[in-house]
């Protein structure tokens, strides 16, 4: 009898998911869609994720809890800041939960998000918007390339 090929670290995969919150909200999915297709080890998925499609074979379904220091990791206070409104452009309706781009000295851009909006200000968070949250994934293994 010939045991089930396994993923180990390096292979390309192929996996559907779900990603939920504690509450039970859905904040992503590949559903509908095509499989998410990455490399074990590529740096391009949170470690927790990674961690858990090891050992897994074709057809497997795991259900994982990724606490936040695994994923996102802590919301940064300093990573919130206060912006005159006076400082947006005046034709711009600002809304809580807005993304909007901010230039940096050194010309990069960062997506911040509009966390509170105050008559002469707003307070824009450039964490990212799961970072402090636990988050709930099932993940099926469709392929392993």
């Amino acid at each position: 009898m010939t045991s089930k090929k396994t993923v180990e670290a390096d292979n390309t995969v192929k996996v559907h998911y779900k990603g939920t919150l504690e509450d039970g909200q859905v904040f992503d999915s590949s559903e509908n869609g095509e499989p998410l297709e990455f490399t074990l080890g590529g740096g391009k998925l949170i470690p927790g994720f990674e961690n858990a499609v090891l050992g897994m074979s074709v057809e497997d379904v795991k259900t994982i809890n990724i606490p936040f220091i695994e994923a996102y990791g802590p919301v940064f206070e300093e990573m919130k800041q206060e912006v005159n409104r006076s400082d947006l452009p005046g034709d711009l309706d600002v809304q809580v939960g807005m993304q909007l781009i901010s230039k940096q000295q050194d010309g990069s851009e960062v997506v911040v998000t509009v966390s509170e909006v105050k008559d002469d200000a707003v307070i824009i968070d450039a964490n990212h918007p799961l970072a402090g949250k636990d988050l709930t994934f099932e993940i099926s293994l469709v392929e392993i390339l």
